[in-house]
């Protein structure tokens, strides 16, 4: 059993978590996948703050402090001291399901993408939310690889101008993250155009080349 946090410190050392399987086949803590079939089993309270992680990556890829008091009331989450505390229970939770493991009594790695879930998990789905994902898998069997890649940098871009990033250093940050030029340039462009029309949000980012959800 992985170790977890008994008390929460003033300041949370957040570390990314490598994974070369996970962080190619996961989904972005900010998906419609994770919202849809994650957060039943997560909580809503762990879910978003997956979300903030997520956040703070992209200003921070390499990791950053994360003041625990202040993130706690931003959450709702109250008092964030004892072991049994609504929030340190948010945090230990990411470590329970595999999201994220202590490093030392003040700093924790997480993983930047959330694993698609597995048979087990499944299972605790309902019967509905269970024949959605068989649905949702038969569905991405269909999807080449190419197009996987784009929906991804498109999720990106639409998170880094959410963070009012301007879009030459979203482009910027792609490229940085090893996208290919044009596909970066592609995927801020939509951006851009999600923004423009008023439709504007990560979950947006799921939607195909023709701006239609699959």
């Amino acid at each position: 059993m992985h170790s977890q946090l008994c008390f929460a410190p003033e300041v949370l050392h957040v570390l990314p978590w490598p994974d070369d399987v996970i962080d190619n086949l996961g989904h972005d803590p900010r998906s419609t996948y994770v919202e849809e079939y994650w957060l039943g089993i997560l909580g809503p309270s762990t879910v978003w703050l997956l979300r903030r992680f997520a956040a703070g990556f992209e200003y921070g890829p390499e990791g950053f402090d994360l003041d625990l008091a202040e993130t706690a009331r931003s959450l709702g989450l109250g008092d964030r001291s004892g072991r049994h505390s609504p929030f340190v229970r948010s945090i230990n939770r990411t470590i329970q399901f595999g999201l994220a493991q202590l490093v030392g009594e003040d700093a924790l790695s997480v993983r930047r993408r959330v694993p698609p879930l597995n048979r087990a998990r499944v299972c605790r789905l309902s019967p509905a939310l269970q024949a959605r994902h068989s649905a949702w898998q038969e569905q991405q069997l269909q999807i080449p690889a190419d197009e996987h890649q784009l929906r991804r940098a498109r999720q990106l871009a639409l998170s880094l101008i959410d963070l009012d990033e301007d879009y030459g250093a979203a482009e910027r940050q792609l490229l940085r993250w090893r996208y290919p030029s044009s596909l970066a340039s592609e995927a801020v462009e939509w951006a851009g155009a999600q923004r423009r029309s008023g439709v504007f949000s990560t979950a947006g980012a799921d939607a195909g080349p023709g701006g239609d959800r699959p």
